[in-house]
Formats: C-alpha cells, sequence, structure tokens
C-alpha cells in the first residue's frame, strides 16, 4: 500500500491525514503564537498536596476507577484492568522533561499498580501518551494497548510487540474475551508530535461494554451537537462517563478542541451516561484558566441544567468512584 493510502479514506480521513468530519479548525501555528504573546493566565500553584486514599480490596464482580491524574484512571473489572492514557512523568511533553510540570504526584505510582491487562491510549499529544511510562509498563505488565490508527508506531517505540497492539478506526471494536468488547469512538480533537506529521494519526474515545455494564471514556474534545447523541444510538447509554472539563480557555483557540465545564455538562447529558465523572483538570497547566475553576464551573454548569451533582462526580487525586 502506498504513504498516501495508507488509511482507508473516510468521512475522517484522505487516506494519509485525519480530519474531524465536521472540519472543526485545527489550531495553527501562528494561532499558538498569537494566544502564547497575548495570554495572561492565572497562575496556578507549584505543588498540590492531597491524601492518600485507602484502596479497599475489591469486591468479586465489581468495577471501579480511581482518578490517578490528568486522563490517567485505573478501571478494575471482572474483565481485566484498564489504564487510560496513563501519562506519571514529570512534565508532559518532550521526553517527559520539557513542557508544563505536574503539580501533583500521581496518586499511585506506577510501581504500586495492580496487574494492568489493557492500555486505552486515545491519542499521540504528550498530555496523554507519555513513552517513558509506557516502556515500564509494557516491561512490568505486559498489556494489551488498544488506540486508535496510526499509534502502532508509538507504542512499538515503548517495546510493544505488534501482536500486542490494537490499532481500530472510528467505531470499530476488539473483543479479547467473552463479554468484553471495546470500540474507539469519534472525538473532535486532532493530533501532533514531534514525529509524524501534524493529524498523522488518529484520535478517539473508548466504550467498553464489560458483561452488562458500559463504560465511556470520551478523550479529548471539542463539542459537537451531534456525536454524542450518535455515539449514543449506536452503542447505549453508558453507566459511566469520563469526560474531560478542564483546559479550555481562551475559547477562541480552544472552543474546537477542549469542551468547557458547560459542554462537559451538555456531553453527560448527550451521552444519557447515569453517571460521569470528570477528567483532563488540575495535574498540568495546558491553558490560561486557574486549577480549582473547573470544578467551580462544573458545579455552577450543572446547577443550571438541573443536573444533581452526585451524578457528575469530582474526585481528588486517587478518588474512587464504583459502578
Amino acid at each position: 500500500m502506498s504513504a498516501a493510502e495508507r488509511f482507508p479514506v473516510s468521512d475522517h480521513c484522505d487516506g494519509r491525514l485525519f480530519y474531524n468530519p465536521n472540519r472543526a479548525t485545527v489550531p495553527r501555528f501562528r494561532d499558538i503564537l498569537r494566544w502564547k504573546f497575548s495570554s495572561r493566565p492565572t497562575r496556578w500553584p507549584k505543588t498540590v498536596s492531597f491524601t492518600p486514599q485507602p484502596r479497599p480490596p475489591l469486591t468479586a464482580g465489581a468495577i471501579r476507577a480511581t482518578w490517578i491524574n490528568h486522563a490517567t484512571f485505573l478501571i478494575e473489572t471482572p474483565r481485566g484492568n484498564f489504564l487510560t492514557d496513563p501519562v506519571f512523568s514529570r512534565c508532559c511533553g518532550p521526553f517527559g522533561i520539557l513542557g508544563p510540570p505536574r503539580v501533583h504526584a500521581p496518586s499511585i505510582p506506577l510501581h504500586e499498580l495492580p496487574p494492568i491487562h489493557f492500555i486505552l491510549l486515545s491519542h499521540d499529544h504528550y498530555d496523554h501518551c507519555d513513552l517513558a511510562a509506557l516502556r515500564r509498563l509494557n516491561k512490568i505488565h505486559d498489556p494489551l494497548a488498544v488506540t486508535p490508527l496510526g499509534n502502532r508506531n508509538l507504542l512499538a517505540r515503548a517495546g510493544f510487540a505488534p501482536t500486542r497492539i490494537i490499532e481500530l478506526d472510528w467505531w470499530q471494536n476488539h473483543a479479547p474475551s467473552p463479554h468484553l468488547a471495546i470500540t474507539v469512538t469519534p472525538s473532535q480533537h486532532w493530533s501532533n508530535r514531534l514525529t509524524r506529521r501534524r493529524c498523522g494519526r488518529l484520535w478517539g474515545g473508548f466504550n467498553l461494554q464489560i458483561g452488562a455494564t458500559r463504560l465511556h471514556f470520551v478523550g479529548d474534545t471539542g463539542y459537537n451537537p451531534t456525536l454524542f447523541t450518535e455515539i449514543r444510538t449506536r452503542l447505549g447509554t453508558p453507566d459511566l462517563a469520563f469526560v474531560p472539563i478542564g483546559a479550555y480557555e481562551p475559547r477562541w483557540i480552544m472552543r474546537a478542541q477542549h469542551c468547557d465545564p458547560a459542554e462537559a455538562v451538555q456531553i453527560h447529558c448527550d451521552l444519557g451516561a447515569r453517571q460521569s465523572v470528570a477528567m483532563h483538570w488540575g495535574t498540568f497547566q495546558l491553558t490560561d484558566e486557574g486549577r480549582d475553576e473547573p470544578p467551580r464551573a462544573l458545579v455552577a454548569a450543572l446547577t443550571a441544567a438541573d443536573v444533581l451533582q452526585e451524578d457528575f462526580r469530582i474526585l481528588e487525586p486517587g478518588g474512587i468512584i464504583a459502578v
């Protein structure tokens, strides 16, 4: 297959590069320069402490999720343990030493994780794809990695064997065992890294069917008024959704790629999620809003939408939510 036809041509791929079907704008270099030279970001604390929470033994047949940091969740299930977008390095940037530094430690150190059977890698941005962490996880746990199209080479660089990497297009699924199916779902975002051209790798979310329970990891996304209702129509309503609430200011550049808390509430409603949990906030200062602004804005948005706060949870690092 030629380089120009490397990926299947579709409503989100020209055979070589990926794009959002609604042509949502990808920030250009000059847009990023304009933002960086004009912004007045709210100052974040250099460090944030949290009290480690006890992790009781998991009841047989139960499912629970622990927020480690940013978009990294440990999801423990009867069908295996999942780790979403594992980031454990000091900074989210090239080599794990450049870019925004973390303000709090991972709530579970990498070496203290229970056995990890699956890694879900949503896209290649540095705050979601930490190659140093992936190398260690692969060496310790030999997990199966599931990811959208084009991310195979990153996982290979982290030492994953070809047989331990599953690449999927949007709406494709992989069933590694009975009563377990993993579907890659669309999100409105983009991809870029030092390696490969911008949008040369696909991005997305994950929908997990575990027995009778359904989980949905939204991934990074701007709000799209039809996208999440389509996910609900095709795959059903999730029992738990992992929804991003941070990295949204200034809106003129972030709107197309990151939802704000009010839009996160709308995603929760569009999905028909029985419960949602907030992610993608409070660990790395990626944009201009203050560290504590996303949860405050989320509470206000829930009130405005007449959604109960217990239906869209905000966890501290190490917080656990049971399904």
